[in-house]
């Protein structure tokens, strides 16, 4: 059920006006939400793209909701429009994992019934270890994978900051600050930043905070 309290002030910040200065977004979900909404501010896979998973929060933290179908990813998108070059980022909490559990960050994507586009970047938690660089195509289970590093290093843990950019055509994967990973793809010019979880699992893994911006 939605939770239709205000959110306090400092979870949200935005530039007044975007085009005069850098768009950015940050929270920490206050709210208890499903699906997630912080006043309007995200769509979800479920509510509008139909064939994707929603994302929901409890206080303090964001979760995948449980999708019918394989790559089903839960999915949340910020709204309005951003510049063509954005970053996001997000602190990793884990309680249990799964058989492929992913945190994923998206960038200039957007989200219609039965249509998701854009760029997603996947971070592998225990016990996999990889990383996945994926431009989504439109209908569900339709993507391209643009890069996919394997090894211990590019698993995260409880605590880890994973970030993504992209500038130009240029998409790069950074854990901690430390970059770990680059593609290239021409495909995508607009959209918006967001994210998605891999396994729809209730409240196992997610976020502790998020954030998003226009780069300049």
């Amino acid at each position: 059920m939605n939770n239709t309290n205000q959110i306090p002030a400092p979870a949200v910040l935005r530039a007044q006006d975007a085009r005069a200065s850098p768009r950015t977004y940050s929270t920490k979900f206050p709210l208890a939400e499903n699906p997630m909404s912080e006043g309007g501010a995200w769509i979800n896979g479920a509510t509008t793209g139909l064939d994707w998973g929603d994302v929901f929060t409890t206080v303090g933290q964001t979760h995948p909701h449980p999708g019918p179908k394989r790559y089903a990813d839960a999915t949340a998108l910020l709204i309005g429009t951003w510049a063509t070059d954005q970053m996001a980022e997000a602190t990793v909490y884990i309680n249990k994992s799964y058989n492929y559990p992913e945190v994923e960050l998206r960038l200039r994507s957007s989200l219609s019934p039965h249509v998701c586009n854009g760029y997603e970047i996947a971070f592998a938690l225990p016990p996999k270890a990889y990383l996945l660089i994926v431009r989504w195509n439109g209908p569900l289970g339709d993507y391209t994978v643009l890069k996919e590093p394997k090894g211990a290093q590019y698993q995260v843990k409880a605590g880890d900051v994973v970030k993504a950019t992209i500038v130009g055509n240029i998409i790069t994967a950074y854990k901690n600050g430390v970059k770990l990973a680059e593609a290239t793809d021409n495909t995508y010019a607009t959209g918006t930043p967001g994210m998605g979880f891999n396994e729809q699992i209730n409240g196992d893994y997610g976020y502790t905070s998020f954030a998003a911006a226009e780069l300049p």
